[in-house]
């Protein structure tokens, strides 16, 4: 962890005593990584309306947000402090609070600690006993599997490394029924098939500083028209799979229209990727970001179909 850690640990403490108040509330809030804990909640609560057949409990569905809040945040303060060596050396992560020296790693790992104590107390006296269960599971996995095993030895790390943030379609049906059950794992499905096409684009767009931190990430290892092919295939296969919900039961003609129109317009984005790959565009011209932008609006359109779902049955 030399990029940090080679720093003088009075300069870091002498300049986070110099800190206002307020910017140090702010950097404490950036372990939480909380631009990603809002597409997690995303998945969470329209998943309780689903479970519900309707409107869930307002204080429950309060509850699941505050306690997700807390152990995905719990579970980014843990990454950050393992990954402050090569956070350092990344353009994209540059200005990381651990990074920056706004947070020292004591604090920060104190931190995540608390989180995650508080998010599984939170989960299991204000929601219920398994909610706590599978949140502490997706968090212990997070950083145990994928942070500290799968994400610096094999370009799978995020087709893996992805069940994580799989886990709060489970956590919020087991907050309304305290049970999990088939709809909930074809939505863990989706979410699982989801993440590698939502990912990938954007470690296409900054593989230079995977490489250089030596982490093989798909586009590092493959090159992009070898993750052009798999974006194409998990995309594929995560709007089949995103279709069931209709054929079993769990949902009225809505969902499966919303779902049919936002995957057609997702396929043909990946297919336009893939095109560009393989005629050898690189750069601005590549245009991956598309995709990776395109990812974020589908899933968030895709939830919300499914919580107006069950008011249309």
């Amino acid at each position: 962890m030399t990029a940090v850690d080679s720093r003088p640990a009075g300069v870091l403490d002498t300049s986070r005593s110099h800190r206002p108040l307020g910017a140090r509330v702010k950097a404490f809030v950036a372990l939480t990584k909380p631009r990603v804990i809002e597409l997690l909640l995303m998945t969470t609560v329209p998943v309780m309306f689903l479970a519900a057949k309707g409107v869930p409990d307002l204080w429950l569905v309060l509850a699941t947000c505050v306690g997700g809040y807390l152990s995905a945040g719990g579970a980014a303060a843990f990454n950050m402090y393992y990954d402050r060596d090569i956070d350092a050396l990344m353009a994209r992560t540059s200005q990381r609070p651990l990074v920056t020296g706004m947070v020292s790693p004591r604090e920060c790992l104190v931190f995540a600690f608390a989180l995650t104590i508080g998010s599984t107390a939170w989960f299991w006296f204000l929601v219920n006993p398994l909610s706590a269960v599978l949140s502490l599971g997706a968090l212990v996995f997070y950083v145990v599997v994928y942070t500290m095993w799968l994400k610096r030895r094999t370009a799978q790390n995020i087709v893996w490394g992805g069940i994580a943030g799989c886990m709060p379609v489970f956590i919020g049906w087991s907050a309304v029924t305290n049970s999990v059950s088939w709809a909930a794992a074809i939505l863990f499905l989706v979410i699982f098939f989801w993440t590698p096409p939502h990912y990938w684009p954007l470690s296409m767009k900054v593989k230079d500083d995977y490489e250089r931190v030596g982490v093989p990430m798909l586009p590092v290892v493959a090159g992009n028209k070898a993750v052009a092919r798999q974006i194409v295939l998990y995309s594929w296969v995560m709007v089949i799979v995103s279709l069931l919900l209709w054929p079993l039961g769990y949902t009225s003609w809505f969902y499966p229209v919303v779902a049919a129109a936002l995957g057609a317009f997702w396929l043909k984005e990946a297919h336009g990727l893939q095109a560009r790959a393989k005629a050898g565009i690189t750069g601005s011209g590549l245009k991956e970001m598309r995709l990776f932008h395109w990812s974020i609006t589908y899933v968030s359109l895709l939830f919300i179909a499914i919580a107006v779902d069950p008011f249309l049955r």
